[in-house]
C-alpha cells in the first residue's frame, strides 16, 4: 500500500468537462511518440482539445474554441 507522502503516492486526477484533465503533481507524463514532458507543479492541467500551444500541458486555448 503506498504512504500518503511516497512518490507512490496514489495521485487525483479531475476530468474539467469542455477543459483539461487536473492532476495533482508532480508527473512525468510520456507522448505518444514517447518523450516525457516532467511538470513539479502542484496541480497539472493536461490539454485534451489538442489546441495548447504547450501541448500536452494545457495553456487553456479550449476557451476560445466555438461551438
Amino acid at each position: 500500500m503506498p504512504t500518503d507522502d511516497g512518490p507512490d503516492k496514489a495521485r487525483t486526477v479531475r476530468i474539467v468537462p469542455g477543459g483539461p484533465i487536473l492532476i495533482d503533481g508532480p508527473v512525468d507524463i510520456v507522448t505518444d511518440d514517447g518523450s516525457h514532458v516532467q511538470s513539479d507543479r502542484f496541480v497539472v492541467a493536461v490539454c485534451t482539445c489538442r489546441r495548447s500551444k504547450t501541448y500536452p500541458l494545457c495553456d487553456t486555448s479550449h476557451r476560445t474554441r466555438s461551438r
